[in-house]
């Protein structure tokens, strides 16, 4: 197996995974999981689509990620290790699916209103 290329986002975060076969080490920018995303529940996003396919210790990841917070990058992460474990086998999609794991959440943040704050009466 070569190494497979795939990229997740969720909100404005962007994640570019690689994945190869390995012990199930997964590197965040060149730092460890744990260290990257202290929280638990970050860590098991980032690990769902494994345990759901009991493929835990099978796979090394590297993960470039940028832009938002920890937590869109976490889940734009756990997309795109989704996608490449459906490009692995075609058979794993309807059991990631069904958890919701494959489709790329669309919510995106509201911008901000131009000269809102000036409507408001401020002589009470």
């Amino acid at each position: 197996m070569s190494t497979i290329h795939k990229i997740g986002r969720r909100k404005t975060s962007v994640a570019r995974i690689y994945l190869s076969e390995g012990k199930g080490k997964i590197t965040v920018n060149k730092t460890d999981l744990k260290s990257y995303f202290p929280t638990l529940t970050q860590q098991y996003k980032i690990q769902q689509p494994f345990s759901l396919l009991d493929l835990e210790g099978k796979y090394d990841v590297k993960v470039n990620v940028y832009g938002g917070g920890t937590t869109g990058q976490a889940e734009a992460v756990r997309l795109a290790i989704a996608r490449a474990l459906v490009e692995l086998d075609p058979e794993n999609k309807p059991i990631l699916r069904k958890e919701g794991l494959v489709t790329r959440d669309p919510r995106m943040e509201k911008r901000k209103k131009y000269r809102l704050r000036l409507c408001v009466d401020t002589t009470a």
